[in-house]
């Protein structure tokens, strides 16, 4: 499962921006395969056309937890 949650600011001219992307990772059943899904996790964001396209403007993290 994941949730994110974005934090936008107004500039001085009134617009208003995002300037903040948070993606926190829920797994479930992780188990045997939580060492590999915990370096997945270290370099993903590198390999996503998304975060390489936004890197520059927005500041985006992530998080992983095991439930």
């Amino acid at each position: 499962m994941g949730e994110v949650r974005g934090e936008v600011e107004t500039t001085k001219d009134g617009v208003l921006i995002i300037r903040r992307i948070h993606v926190a990772y829920t797994l479930e059943g992780a188990g045997s395969q939580r060492e590999v899904v915990e370096r997945v996790h270290g370099f993903h964001a590198r390999k996503c056309p998304v975060f390489r396209s936004l890197e520059a403007a927005i500041e985006i993290t992530t998080s992983l937890e095991f439930s």
